[in-house]
């Protein structure tokens, strides 16, 4: 797949971002390499415990506490490091990517309509918006975790051009995931696969954004 996407005489009305690894840093592995600091027992511990399929269903709306329960059932031996994982999820989101944030205020900055769509646990987005204030900034965020759909499934592409009055051939969507990102492009979108601010400066160039 191209990693930039573009319609053909269409130009770009909106740009829409994804937050995890585009404007800010996420990695279990940040408080998990103090708590098992054997690299092959950590990785077996994300592989059968803590998954990043178990993870996924918090970022569709599944509460903290059922998600714990049903992996304690399973695993009684880890219930202190299932739990450790929301309790140390400060931890995870390090910090920002300030080049590409700086990259997002700037085309707030010039009058560019910017969104934001993110797969993301209702109660962890409202902590990260707290600790990076410019996740306020935009005209506003479809969180997974609040309307119980993830991407890359077509209706969160839909509920987001539905609730802020976007044309979808006008949307352009910035994620790391490629799987986002023909997401985006199945739900008539344009976009670009992220992989550094750099890369992205180029690309919306190419597309007369920047």
């Amino acid at each position: 797949m191209s990693e930039t996407n573009q319609s053909v005489g269409r130009p770009v009305s909106h740009i829409v971002f994804d937050i995890g690894k585009v404007l800010i840093h996420y990695d279990p592995n940040i408080p998990y390499s103090r708590l098992i600091p054997d690299a092959a027992e950590r990785n077996a511990f994300f592989e059968t415990v803590c998954t990043h399929e178990w993870n996924l269903e918090q970022d569709r709306g599944r509460s903290w506490t059922e998600a714990e329960a049903l992996l304690i059932d399973r695993f009684p031996e880890k219930a202190e490091l299932i739990r450790a994982f929301r309790v140390h999820w400060h931890e995870m989101v390090s910090h920002a990517y300030d080049d590409s944030v700086d990259i997002m205020l700037d085309l707030i900055q010039q009058g560019r309509d910017v969104t934001m769509l993110t797969n993301f646990a209702a109660d962890t987005f409202k902590e990260a918006q707290d600790r990076f204030p410019f996740l306020k900034v935009p005209r506003g965020v479809t969180v997974s975790g609040e309307i119980g759909v993830i991407k890359p499934d077509r209706e969160i592409y839909d509920t987001h051009v539905a609730s802020f009055d976007l044309d979808p051939a006008g949307c352009l969507f910035i994620d790391d995931s490629e799987k986002n990102v023909e997401g985006a492009i199945a739900a008539g979108w344009q976009a670009v696969h992220f992989t550094g601010a750099e890369k992205l400066r180029e690309d919306l160039r190419a597309l007369n954004v920047l």
